[in-house]
C-alpha cells in the first residue's frame, strides 16, 4: 500500500511539473505542439520526440554534405542586429564541428567586433565569451536571444567590447541544446573559434590572440576546450583561459543538486542534455522519464529553475533502475564528461566561490589538483559568496582577468592558490 501511494504521489509530481514546464515554455514563446495531451498520456519514446523544436529559419540547415568538409569550416554567414550602445558589427556563422562522439555537427556562433580601429601592438585580441546557456530549447540559444537583445550575460560581453577586444559567443551546446555534454561544449568553442579566424574580416586575423571565458555552464564548455585544445585545435593561438563556478564532476554534483530546492530543474536539464548527447541513457527512463523529457525539450534556464522550486524531483523518478548510475554504461559516460583527465596546453584561472552549496568549492578544488598533477599551469582564487553572488562580482571583473591573461600575467608559472 505505501508502494502505490508513493507510485501515485511520484505521477502526481511528475504531472505538475509538466504542467509547470508547459507554463514556462508558453511564457518564453517556445513553439507548444497540438499533441501535448497525447505526450502525456502516451509519450513516444524515441530521440526525435525530446529534441528541440527547430527554429523556423533556413539558416540554421547545413548545406548538404557539410559533414565532408573539416572541422571549424565557415558553412554559412550571415550580418544579424545586435543592441549594444556602442557601434559593433554582428556576424552569425554556421560553423562545422563535431559532436561528444566524433560525428560530423552544425554550431552556431555569433562574432562581434568594434568598429572602432584596434590600437593596440599586433592583431585585435579575440575572446571566446562562453555564455551559461543551462537550456533545452533552440530559443534560448545565445545566437538567437543577442539579436532579441534578452541575453543576461550582454553587460559582461559589452565590457569586453568596450576594451576593443573581438569577441565571439558560440552555442556551445550543440545542434541537439545537449546541456552538460562536455566535449560537445569543447568542440564547439574551439571550431568557432577556428572560424572567425577563417573569416577573413579585416577585424579578426588567424594570429589574433585568444583568451576562453566561461561561468557555471559557460565553463564547461570552456574547460573542455582549454583541456581538448592542444590534441583537437593546436593551431589556435591560445594564451589563456578563465572559468568560475564549474560543474567538473556530475557524479558528485548529485549529492547536491539532484532533488535539492532551486537546483532539481537544473539538474533534470543536464541529465536530459546529456542524454540527447548519449541517446543509449534515454533507453534507461520510465513513462514520468519520457513525460519529463517532452515537456522540458524547448524549455529555457528560468523556467527550469522555477520547477525546481516548485516540484523537487529527482532523477530516480525518471527510471524504474533503482539506482543507474552504478550501471557501467552510466559510469563511463560520467567518467567521460568529468572534467580534469587531460592537461591544459595554456594557463587557466579558475575563480568560484568557498560558500557554493550547489556546485561546492570541492569541484574547482579537484579540478585544479587534477590538472596540477597532470603538468598543467593553474591558478586557483577563492572568492567569498556563494554561486550568484561570486557570478554577480565576475561581471565588472571579467575584463581585468582577460586583460591580464592577455598580458601573461594572471597565472603564474606552475600551480598556485590565491591567498
Amino acid at each position: 500500500m505505501a508502494s502505490a501511494r508513493r507510485m501515485v504521489a511520484r505521477v502526481w509530481t511528475v504531472a505538475m511539473a509538466v504542467v509547470t514546464a508547459l507554463t514556462m515554455v508558453g511564457a518564453e514563446r517556445s513553439v507548444v505542439r497540438a499533441d501535448l495531451l497525447d505526450d502525456f498520456v502516451n509519450p513516444p519514446h524515441v530521440l526525435d520526440s525530446v529534441l528541440p523544436t527547430p527554429l523556423d529559419d533556413p539558416f540554421y540547415i547545413p548545406p548538404p554534405g557539410f559533414e565532408k568538409r573539416s572541422a571549424g569550416t565557415v558553412l554559412a554567414s550571415r550580418a544579424v542586429r545586435n543592441w549594444f550602445p556602442a557601434p559593433v558589427r554582428s556576424i552569425e556563422l554556421l560553423v562545422r564541428s563535431t559532436n561528444a562522439k566524433g560525428e560530423p555537427v552544425p554550431v552556431v556562433a555569433t562574432l562581434l567586433t568594434p568598429q572602432k580601429p584596434w590600437s593596440g601592438t599586433g592583431s585585435r585580441p579575440l575572446v571566446s565569451y562562453n555564455i551559461p546557456i543551462s537550456s533545452l530549447g533552440n530559443s534560448c540559444a545565445p545566437s538567437r536571444q543577442l539579436q532579441e537583445g534578452v541575453q543576461a550575460d550582454q553587460l559582461s560581453i559589452g565590457l569586453l567590447l568596450a576594451r576593443d577586444y573581438a569577441v565571439v559567443v558560440p552555442d556551445h551546446q550543440g545542434p541537439r541544446q545537449a546541456y552538460a555534454a562536455g566535449r560537445m561544449g569543447g568542440h564547439a568553442v574551439l571550431d568557432a573559434l577556428r572560424a572567425v579566424g577563417r573569416l577573413g574580416v579585416a577585424e579578426v586575423r588567424p594570429d589574433s590572440p585568444i583568451v576562453m571565458s566561461g561561468y557555471s555552464g559557460g565553463a564547461i564548455a570552456t574547460g573542455w576546450a582549454a583541456q581538448l585544445a592542444g590534441t583537437y585545435a593546436p593551431e589556435l593561438p591560445l594564451v589563456g583561459s578563465l572559468i568560475g563556478g564549474v560543474p567538473a564532476d556530475y557524479d558528485r554534483l548529485r549529492r547536491s543538486m539532484d532533488g535539492g530546492t532551486g537546483a532539481a530543474g537544473i539538474f533534470l536539464a543536464a541529465a536530459l542534455g546529456l542524454a540527447r548527447e548519449y541517446p543509449e541513457l534515454l533507453t534507461l527512463l520510465n513513462d514520468n522519464g519520457w513525460r519529463l523529457a517532452h515537456a522540458f525539450k524547448d524549455l529555457c534556464v528560468g523556467g527550469e529553475s522555477v520547477l525546481g522550486l516548485l516540484a523537487a524531483l529527482k532523477v530516480e523518478d525518471l527510471t524504474d533502475v533503482p539506482d543507474p548510475t552504478t550501471l557501467p554504461m552510466v559510469r563511463k559516460i560520467l567518467a567521460d564528461n568529468r572534467l580534469g583527465a587531460f592537461a591544459p596546453q595554456s594557463p587557466v584561472l579558475i575563480y568560484h566561490g568557498v560558500n557554493e552549496f550547489w556546485i561546492p568549492f570541492e569541484q574547482a578544488r579537484n579540478l585544479y589538483d587534477d590538472w596540477c598533477g597532470r603538468g598543467a599551469r593553474v591558478r586557483l582564487d577563492p572568492l567569498p559568496g556563494e554561486h550568484f553572488v561570486v557570478g554577480a562580482l565576475a561581471i565588472p571583473a571579467t575584463g581585468a582577468w582577460v586583460a591580464e591573461l592577455f598580458a601573461g600575467r594572471a597565472v603564474p608559472p606552475g600551480c598556485s592558490v590565491a591567498g
